[in-house]
This record gives C-alpha cells, sequence and structure tokens, in this order.
C-alpha cells in the first residue's frame, strides 16, 4: 500500500544519512537492478547473508512494465520478510515529469537523465531540467543524481572490445563536475573515469587519478554507472577514494540468463520456468551481488 509522507520522509532521511556514513567510512552501496521478482529476491538474499545495506534499482523499462506502486510494495514487503536495509533508486529517468512521479512513489533516491531521451540535450536543457527535480525532491528528502552529459553503452553483452580513445571524449573533468554541482544543487554526481553500461569482452578499466581529483572538487557524493564487467580491484580503490554507489546490472543479467539456459536444456521435461528459477537461478544471481558487496566493503554494514 502506498507510503504516507511523513514515511517517505524518514525513509529518504535514513538514506540521505547512510549515504553521507558510507562517504565516511569508505564503503558503497551496491544499486542492483531489478528486471523482475526473482531479480529483487536474489539481492534480498545477498543483502542478508552479507549484512549489507544495498539499493535496488529500476529505469524507465522496468517502471513501464512493472509500475512505480508496485515496486515500491515489491520492495517494501521483501525487505520486511528478509529483514535487510533496502532503498529504491530510480535511475536514468528521461524527464522531469518521470522523475516527480518516482519522488511521489517514495523512492529514495532518484536519477535525472533527460540525455537518455536526447543524447544531444544542450549543457542549458540538463541543467534547468536537474534544478527542476532538486527543488520537486524536497518534498521527500529524495537524493537526486545526476551528469552533465550522455553517458554511453547499454545494459547489453557487447562483442566489441572498449574504444578508450572515443569513450575518454566524454570524461568527467574536476572543473566541469564542480561547475555542475554548483549549478545544479545535487546530491549525487555520476562520474564518467572509464566506467561503461554494458559488458563487453575485456576488462574496463578506470582512470583512479581521475576520480581522485574529482573527488577532491566536489563536496557531494559519487556514483560509479556502468559497474558490470570490472576488475574488483577498481571498485576498493574506488570507495577508498570516496564513491559511495556503485550500479551494477549486466553482470547479473548475464548470469541471469546464462543459468536460466542451462537448467533449461537439462530439465526438457519441466514446463514451470518458475520452479526452476526460484531453485537455480535466483542463488546464481544472488552469489553475483555478494561479490559486488565485498569488493563495495559494505558487507556488514546494515542498519536495520
Amino acid at each position: 500500500m502506498p507510503q504516507t509522507l511523513a514515511q517517505m520522509r524518514f525513509n529518504c532521511a535514513k538514506a540521505r544519512q547512510r549515504m553521507a556514513t558510507a562517504r565516511a567510512q569508505h564503503w558503497a552501496f551496491g544499486a542492483f537492478n531489478l528486471d523482475d521478482e526473482p531479480t529483487l529476491l536474489a539481492v534480498a538474499a545477498a543483502a542478508k547473508k552479507m549484512n549489507a545495506p544495498v539499493l535496488v534499482e529500476v529505469s524507465h523499462g522496468e517502471v513501464s512494465d512493472i509500475g512505480l506502486d508496485n515496486i515500491r510494495d515489491l520492495v517494501d514487503n521483501t525487505k520486511q520478510a528478509y529483514g535487510v536495509e533496502m532503498y529504491i533508486n530510480l535511475d536514468h529517468s528521461p524527464s522531469v515529469e518521470a522523475a516527480k512521479d518516482g519522488i511521489e512513489a517514495g523512492f529514495e533516491f532518484i536519477h535525472i537523465d533527460v540525455s537518455q531521451a536526447d543524447h544531444n540535450a544542450s549543457d542549458e536543457t540538463i541543467i534547468e531540467a536537474t534544478k527542476e527535480v532538486v527543488a520537486y525532491a524536497r518534498l521527500t528528502g529524495a537524493l537526486v543524481e545526476s551528469e552533465p552529459h550522455y553517458f554511453g553503452g547499454s545494459s547489453d553483452l557487447f562483442k566489441d572490445k572498449i574504444d578508450y580513445e572515443l569513450i575518454r571524449q566524454t570524461f568527467s573533468t574536476p572543473e566541469g563536475a564542480k561547475a555542475f554541482v554548483e549549478a545544479t544543487g545535487i546530491d549525487t554526481f555520476a562520474a564518467a573515469i572509464g566506467n561503461l553500461h554494458g559488458k563487453y569482452p575485456v576488462p574496463k578499466i578506470l582512470d583512479l587519478k581521475l576520480l581522485e581529483q574529482i573527488r577532491n572538487a566536489l563536496d557531494c557524493n559519487i556514483s560509479l554507472h556502468g559497474g558490470s564487467g570490472t576488475p574488483g580491484h577498481y571498485f576498493k580503490d574506488a570507495v577508498k577514494i570516496g564513491v559511495s554507489k556503485i550500479n551494477i546490472n549486466s553482470d547479473m543479467r548475464f548470469a541471469y540468463r546464462t543459468e536460466l539456459d542451462k537448467i533449461l536444456k537439462e530439465n526438457p521435461e519441466e514446463i514451470s520456468v518458475a520452479k526452476l528459477v526460484t531453485k537455480y537461478v535466483i542463488p546464481v544471481v544472488s552469489k553475483v551481488v555478494e561479490s559486488k558487496l565485498k569488493d563495495f566493503n559494505s558487507a556488514g554494514k546494515a542498519i536495520i
């Protein structure tokens, strides 16, 4: 059932405090995409086992499929059943209106990214849209995240190697990050330092020296999108530097699909796919989440 405004404000205030704690103690929230209920249960099981705080996040596609209020209820019921610390992030919300809907649904984290709908959106358009969402978020106290330009890739499995000469053109700069944060008043800056959406045939390489420079230039939180396919040592160093939120999607989807294909071939007579997902797929996806929580130094950090 829908939350009251008082409940939303309480949850958002706690989320805000916990992000400050993560930065101070050098650990990061894992933000894991919620494709369906089994994915949510996999994240919850990992959070329970590791005693780690987590975010589950949905993008515009999942919102269209499941619905904001249904997502809110699913997460609330699951975190109560498992006894875990869990918040919701609206990821890459493509419009101000969609972001406002997420705020009104009680999501604790809101990522406004109008460049998703328009890759060529002007600086002025992005700044004005972000400022409007920041102002509206005062209704509940939700934390607002954004970036000043389109962030490349997608949550897919790519066959081509990463063209770092190309993506380096869209790396964040300390000066640009500071100017954007000051212009918008966001709570979290989504840095681009070699992280890229999707899973590639080669490991991703993060520019940690650049991350240090961005961290020194900003007073707000820093997040890393496109964490899948990144060697764990980069995450361990990134949280020491001061990253407090890391997004993971493609690694989970790859594990889900790979295990499901394997189990379907091994069980050709089983017509209940749901049974196979529960028994075999959820534990495999949960292992992926567990490994990330270790890298993010968030194991043992949950407060219920």
